[in-house]
Order: C-alpha cells, then structure tokens, then sequence
C-alpha cells in the first residue's frame, strides 16, 4: 500500500506509546513532529495542551470521552479553525460492563452479603430482586448505551433510552425491548423506571439533572447508577434518598466532590456501592484508545466524517 502523505504527531510523549504509532500507520498515516503536522493525537492534560497549533494542524483527537476539563482550558476557543474529536465511544463496552456490575450488585443485594458474618438467608430474601421484567431508564444513550443495551436485553429488562435528539436506539442493532424519550422529555421517565444509569455528558444543562424530585419520583426498590459524572446528581440529594430509604441504593464510580473526601456519608451508608472512577481501568484505555484512534485516522485520509466531533456550542 503506498504510504499517504497524511501525517500526524502524537504529543506531548516523548516516546509515543506503540499501540498509537500502530494505529496511525495501520490506517494509512505517518507518524512526524507536531511543526509538519496535519493532526495532532493528544495525549496529555488540558494545561499542558499548546498554546498555539501550527497552522497546518487541521483537526486534534483528545485522549478522553468527558472533556469538561478541556474547556475550562479554553482550549475551544484558543483554536476556532481546528476540528476537535473526543474519545467518546471508546471506552463504551468496559464502562457499560461496569454499570452492568454495580446495577446487578445492588438489585442482587450483594453490599449486604459482602458485610454478612453469619448467615442470614431470611433476612437478606425479600430484598434480592431481578432485572427481569424491570424497566432501566439509561439518561444519555450514546456509546455507553448502546453498549449497555444488547447487555441488559437477555437479562429481560426494557429500556428507556433517554437521548438529545430522540432519534430511535437500537443497542448496536441487538434486538431489546427499547423506548426512546428525547431528553425534553426526561420528566415523563421516572414514574415508569425501576432503575436509572446515568451515562449523559457533564454540561451546565445537565448539572443535577437528577435532584430531590426525581429521586422521590423513583421507587424504595430502585437503584441508581451513575458512571458519567460526579455533577449529573445533586449529592445531598441523593445521600438524603438513601438514608430514609427513598430509594434502594446508588451505585457510583463518580462523585461529587470527587474524589469523594474520607468522612463522607457515601462511604458509610449500607445501601451506596462506591468505585474510584475505574470503570476504564488504565489496562485496558491505551488498546481502546487506540483503535477509536485508527478509526478515525482512517476516516481522515479518505476525507470521510470523523467520530465523536466536539461541538463547542453544545458543551461536549
């Protein structure tokens, strides 16, 4: 195959890593210094991400799906012409087995059996339930979604797969019992929801997007799970949920503040799972990093549309 004269620098490594040098040659590029450049693959920290781009630089790939921290870095704004792309997607299957894991783990009633020293089958009985039959209401459908959908479908469970535009999911064509409600609509969803997982961007619009109302709206049997960001919930809200039983339990790999500080009521309510935001565990980010990397890198040499196109005005 003739080599493209594309070219595309991976910065700030010194020593890229090698599953991204792969990627960029495996989809008909070459890898050069950022100065000859007409991409870049960022890898680093929105503060260390350049001042200016050389003016060659026509579209820049971030290493994270939530990139929140990115425009608090201006870094939008400080290049206007550039075309930026997150990792959103990427990482979509570890983080959906994830909320798969804490959903079931609650729902099973697995706190109280890992804090069990004796055994207590007659307590613990009433409280176990299935997901059979139940409705899991996902708020941002998108990659994570869509991953998590074709996972819940054998366990029987409907969906309410919540998104921006409406538009019908499907669960990567994996057929289930699935309704979709534009995001307009969210307040419609939660007197039909046994459980929630929230998987939606962080933007200022879905700041505590679930709070004290749609908390009590759920049922003392439902679990929510929130593997997105720490500020979809309203914190205090839901420790007050927990605590008198408003709800069955929360399950979170994010917090608010996170990290979630020692002392915090989370951390010793009986019916709250916490994780420290590893649902994409280093281990397995660079291999997935870098075939959403080899991907798009091909769509860029064939002039095709790329994947997860940051768009500014929206926030993510």
């Amino acid at each position: 195959m003739q080599q493209s004269a594309t070219t595309i620098a991976i910065g700030p490594d010194r020593q890229p890593p090698r599953l991204l040098e792969k990627a960029v040659v495996g989809a008909g590029a070459k890898v050069g210094e950022l100065t000859d450049a007409d991409a870049l693959i960022w890898t680093g920290t929105p503060g260390d991400f350049p001042a200016t781009l050389p003016a060659a630089v026509r579209w820049v790939q971030l290493p994270a799906a939530g990139i929140e921290d990115f425009f608090d870095a201006d870094v939008f704004r400080a290049n206007p012409d550039v075309l930026f792309t997150s990792a959103a997607g990427a990482f979509s299957h570890s983080v959906a087995e994830h909320a798969l894991m804490l959903l079931l783990a609650g729902v099973r009633y697995l706190p109280e059996h890992l804090r069990a020293t004796s055994w207590q089958q007659r307590e613990f009985f009433p409280h176990v339930g299935s997901l059979r039959g139940k409705t899991v209401t996902i708020v941002g459908a998108g990659g994570i979604g869509r991953a998590l959908i074709p996972m819940l479908a054998p366990l029987g469970a409907h969906v309410i797969a919540v998104n921006r535009s409406g538009r019908p999911v499907t669960g990567a064509g994996i057929p289930a019992d699935v309704e979709t409600v534009p995001a307009e609509q969210l307040g419609r969803v939660w007197s039909h929801t046994d459980h929630v997982v929230v998987a939606a961007p962080a933007t200022a619009q879905t700041r505590h997007l679930i709070g004290a109302d749609e908390l009590a709206r759920l049922r003392p049997s439902s679990w929510v799970v929130n593997v997105a960001r720490g500020s979809l919930i309203d914190t205090d809200a839901l420790v007050s949920a927990l605590s008198r039983g408003v709800i069955g339990g929360a399950g979170l790999d994010v917090t608010d503040p996170e990290p979630l500080p020692d002392g915090h009521p989370l951390w010793t309510l009986p019916n709250a799972i916490i994780t420290p935001h590893d649902s994409n565990p280093p281990q397995l980010r660079l291999a997935a990093f870098a075939d959403h990397v080899g991907a798009n890198i091909a769509r860029f040499v064939a002039g095709e549309p790329l994947l997860a196109i940051v768009e500014p005005e929206r926030g993510y």
